[in-house]
């Protein structure tokens, strides 16, 4: 079974916009459970162990970034560098595709106005149109794993959940998402799970990228574990950034 462990970066909100990060990111890293649950997880711990001697420490974008909540040694600049090298070693070992979408929410509002979708919404269509393309046609073949929020954006998550399972999107049929994802869990930040933990190091960089932000050894690592194309192509099939410019996704990515 494959399993999609989501996480994001940005604010979905579309009535304030961040002029610094105008932009909202979902993504996701796609792994077999057994290998998740297994030597994925045993690897991720065993590097919190060996750099931070903790292995419930939580790999968080935000905390790393600010150095809080457990690292704080972070501000030693040679201690920083060598965690930094060792984090994107680990990034590189690991196995898992991903797969992310980028709503640019100004061009998002101008092109849609009032009827703009809500990014996180819109963005989960597209990823799980994806996953569902990854599984290809087996029944329970796929789970997705998210970490809980607050009440108010997890009960959103389920109903957009269940609206997929109803409705479909545009590319991917109702009774395929249901047939081929078994479920969609919320799990608490408490579990410590290292694929959640993988998403965030994830969303990040693709975020700079799509901003044009300098890119970082990070972003490098992320774009060699896109999924592609026969072809290689990575635009459409492990990244897409909304609003397209110029005519549809193909219903075949």
């Amino acid at each position: 079974m494959k399993v999609l462990f989501l996480d994001e970066s940005g604010d979905h909100n579309l009535s304030v916009i961040d002029p610094q990060y105008p932009l909202f990111v979902l993504g996701g890293v796609v792994m077999d459970l057994n290998y998740a649950k297994g030597p994925a997880t045993d690897t991720i711990n065993a590097f919190k162990q060996k750099l931070f001697g903790d292995e419930s420490i939580h790999l968080h974008t935000a905390d790393i970034t600010r150095n809080r909540n457990g690292f704080e040694r972070l501000k030693e600049p040679a201690f920083r560098a060598e965690f930094y090298q060792k984090l994107n070693a680990l990034m590189q070992t690991l196995e898992y595709e991903v797969i992310g979408c980028a709503i640019k929410k100004e061009a998002h509002l101008q092109r849609y106005g009032l009827a703009a979708l809500d990014p996180y919404m819109l963005s989960l269509d597209v990823l799980v149109e994806r996953f569902c393309m990854m599984i290809g046609d087996v029944e329970g073949g796929g789970m997705i794993i998210a970490e809980k929020r607050d009440s108010t954006l997890d009960r959103q998550l389920e109903i957009a959940w269940l609206n997929l399972k109803v409705q479909g999107t545009r590319f991917m049929q109702a009774t395929q998402i249901e047939r081929r994802i078994q479920s969609l869990i919320l799990r608490d930040k408490k579990a410590n799970i290292g694929g959640i933990q993988l998403a965030d190091l994830v969303v990040t960089p693709i975020g700079r990228k799509v901003l044009n932000k300098p890119s970082k050894e990070d972003y490098k690592i992320v774009e060699s574990k896109m999924r592609r194309s026969p072809s290689g192509r990575i635009d459409g099939y492990g990244l897409v950034v909304l609003p397209k410019e110029k005519g549809p996704t193909p219903a075949t990515q």
